[in-house]
């Protein structure tokens, strides 16, 4: 189904070929990506200084971003930015504090002249696919899955602080990123969705790391067999494999869109020109694809169906043995859902971003129609991905289908993807055709004994799993017909709900601030020598931002920085908090003039205990193989620096985004040589002298010491690679939010 080839290629005219008849340097100005790239660039090829044309964020990030900004000098938002209401919509947890955040981010949309989108209308990423892409356009969002490539928009999902830099006309620094060329051929069969393809992908490239922080520009001539809802379906899941970003060639399909959208202008072809060179090649012969299923506890932990069916035994052992590993007062058996050769699922979800459009709940209300979900233990629960798309499914009758065969019909929302809606059963096994199935994406709390897992699957297939009454089913193995009807975009119902203030920016507008709408705690800047104690020690392969913080219900407390900062590796290190925050007096201890024999004793082994006692800033540490797979959520460093966090020590950052994010935030992203051994414990202390000169003078090796807590020491080499001019006077600054305070005071 997908290929990888791992050295350069070139496209021309269509052909794919290891060698041309010009270099590569300048056939890959023929990309599209190159081309988006260099219209919003204002740095050098190699060091890109991007600024966006619109920005996103909902309302677990938008709150901090704008309080950050506001802190920073922001006067109006220079840009249309975009705050939806698609995370903390339910308003369950914390008594007001979620609606007092919808409050406020109306009041802030009046202020600074923003776009407010309110709760149930729409997901942030269908409302910027809807309104804000466009071709030849870039999009940064707070949010992972900020992707509308398919749409010719380049997008990217960032933390928060990146957010603020672009309200405050500053820029996006990268690095030139590499460009992978995704080549699709052949056309999906009946049954197979987009999901299937994504899950493919995932599963392909995520490990091996192929496309770490690289852009995938996709063309080739299956293009033209997929639909656009089928493209964005596709697209919004290359998160998932860990790029920076995706960019199609656009068609008459992508005009459609536009066109349907009411916005016609914003179409323009995009496509490789001449002669173009590209890093590396994915081959997807859309002919072959086959019904996916992505097991617990990750996307790339993907299978055919049909194989999963044929060895669930052996292939679920493996996902218990996993749990077992991950939480072990929980004891998941899944095995238990094996019957008479068949295996059975608690539920069906299909919802968001990637599975409530509304091509795919069309075919899947198709493949229900006459049909039962049954009266047993399954169930099946359908969220439409905005308004526009419900008012239309419910005038085609496909919204009456899905009622009368069982299923639920629920509102725009995204708690079914990060763990907030449909918490299955304990030992639950919950389809869904979301973005993601890490674990407690499902809402579960295995810690406390709670367990449950979600495997994703495409919507065709959690369809013909209902009316099968819950036994898992590829859809390419039942028989229905199914013609797609042609979507129609009614604006009107946005032009009544939403508030659109973009440019009428009204500086008298007072912000409504809840009494859990918190300012950021005071940071300090950079001391000369750092000094750390391991708080979290994590060997596992892959740490995400979930296990970080966890997502679901903390979610609500994410406009109030001390009161998140509880959650913090609560569902993977439970006694990290304590330890940070003993680590965190000790230091507020130090800083009032108390030497604390705890850091004399530890000092007295690197030098001159009371010389060094002023001038070495005393903070927590994580160390993690490879920490901040998963979300773009900033509150995954920043609430470890609220901690007194100052350091995390890793062979690898996951992704670009939680790297920055720790920057961002202040906290020192260390590296370790890839044949290092990291055998320190939890109590150990890590010295770094001299850092703060060595960042000035662009050092990106240090010698550190390590001070086990029997007293020991060892030698060990840390590196902070490839930082820009800014993040160094960040880092120094001690945050963001410093950095533009000293600026402003210059």
């Amino acid at each position: 189904m997908i290929k990888l080839t791992n050295h350069g290629v070139f496209l021309k005219d269509g052909k794919i070929s290891d060698s041309a008849e010009i270099s590569a340097a300048e056939a890959r100005k023929n990309t599209i990506a190159y081309s988006i790239l260099k219209a919003h660039n204002s740095g050098d090829d190699e060091n890109l200084r991007i600024k966006f044309d619109a920005l996103v964020s909902h309302d677990i990030t938008y709150v901090g971003i704008i309080q950050t900004a506001r802190a920073s000098g922001l006067r109006e938002f220079p840009i249309p930015y975009a705050m939806t209401n698609c995370h903390n919509s339910l308003c369950a947890v914390g008594g007001t504090i979620n609606e007092d955040d919808h409050v406020f981010g109306l009041s802030a949309a009046k202020k600074y002249g923003g776009i407010y989108v309110p709760a149930n209308q729409s997901v942030i990423h269908s409302y910027a696919r809807e309104e804000l892409a466009g071709c030849g356009k870039m999009i940064l969002g707070s949010d992972s899955h900020t992707r509308y490539g398919a749409l010719g928009t380049m997008a990217i999902g960032e933390g928060g602080p990146e957010l603020v830099k672009q309200l405050l006309s500053n820029t996006y620094d990268v690095k030139s990123p590499e460009v992978v060329l995704v080549h699709l051929t052949g056309k999906p069969r009946r049954g197979i969705g987009p999901h299937d393809v994504a899950i493919a992908l995932v599963g392909a490239t995520f490990a091996n790391g192929f496309v770490k922080n690289k852009i995938l520009e996709f063309t080739g001539p299956g293009l033209k067999n997929l639909p656009i809802d089928f493209r964005n379906g596709i697209d919004v899941m290359t998160t998932e494999t860990t790029c920076l970003s995706s960019i199609w060639e656009t068609d008459e399909v992508t005009a459609e869109h536009y066109a349907v959208h009411g916005r016609p202008e914003e179409y323009k072809k995009l496509a490789p020109t001449g002669t173009a060179y590209y890093d590396a090649l994915i081959e997807i012969d859309l002919d072959k694809m086959e019904s996916m299923i992505a097991l617990p506890f990750h996307p790339s932990n993907a299978y055919t169906i049909h194989e999963f069916l044929a060895n669930a035994d052996e292939i679920l052992a493996k996902v218990e043995q996993e749990a077992k590993e991950k939480f072990g007062k929980a004891n998941y058996d899944l095995r238990s859902k094996i019957k008479n050769g068949k295996v059975l699922a608690d539920q069906g979800i299909i919802a968001g971003c990637a599975g409530g459009m509304f091509d795919s709940i069309d075919e899947a209300a198709a493949i229900l129609r006459g049909g039962s979900c049954g009266n047993g233990y399954f169930s099946l629960s359908v969220y439409p991905t905005s308004v526009p798309v419900s008012l239309e499914l419910t005038r085609i009758g496909a919204t009456a289908d899905l009622l009368a065969a069982g299923a639920v019909i629920k509102p725009s929302f995204c708690g079914p993807c990060f763990g907030a809606g449909d918490v299955p059963a304990n030992n639950g096994l919950s389809l869904r055709h979301t973005t993601r199935n890490f674990p407690n994406r499902e809402g579960s709390k295995p810690g406390d004994g709670q367990i449950a897992g979600v495997a994703l699957m495409d919507a065709r297939s959690i369809a013909a799993t209902a009316l099968n009454g819950g036994v898992i089913t590829a859809a390419t193995d039942i028989d229905y017909e199914y013609t797609p009807h042609k979507y129609h975009f009614d604006k009107s119902v946005y032009e009544k709900r939403l508030y659109y203030g973009y440019g009428k920016a009204n500086p008298d507008e007072e912000l409504i601030l809840g009494p859990n709408i918190t300012d950021w705690p005071a940071q300090y800047e950079l001391a000369d020598n750092l000094l750390v104690k391991l708080a979290a020690v994590i060997h596992d392969p892959v740490t995400t931002t979930d296990e970080l913080i966890p997502s679901g219900e903390t979610s609500s407390y994410r406009s109030n920085p001390l009161r998140l900062a509880e959650f913090a590796l609560s569902r993977r290190v439970p006694e990290y908090v304590g330890r940070s925050k003993a680590v965190a007096a000790t230091e507020a201890a130090r800083r009032a003039g108390e030497n604390p024999e705890e850091l004399r004793k530890v000092l007295s082994k690197v030098g001159n205990a009371d010389e060094l006692m002023a001038n070495t800033q005393f903070g927590s540490c994580v160390f993690a193989n490879k920490p901040g797979d998963g979300s773009a959520r900033e509150q995954a460093a920043s609430c470890q620096k609220v901690l007194g966090g100052f350091a995390n020590i890793c062979y690898e950052f996951a992704t670009k985004r939680y790297r920055s994010n720790c920057i961002n935030w202040g906290i020192l992203p260390f590296t370790l040589p890839a044949d290092a051994e990291f055998n320190y414990e939890v109590g150990d202390y890590v010295y770094v002298g001299g850092i703060r000169q060595a960042i000035i003078d662009g050092k990106e090796e240090f010698s550190a010491t390590v001070i086990r807590a029997d007293g020991s020491t060892e030698s060990l080499t840390l590196y902070v690679k490839g930082l820009t001019e800014d993040e160094k006077e960040i880092i120094l600054d001690g945050c963001l939010m410093n950095y533009y305070r000293s600026h402003s005071s210059k």
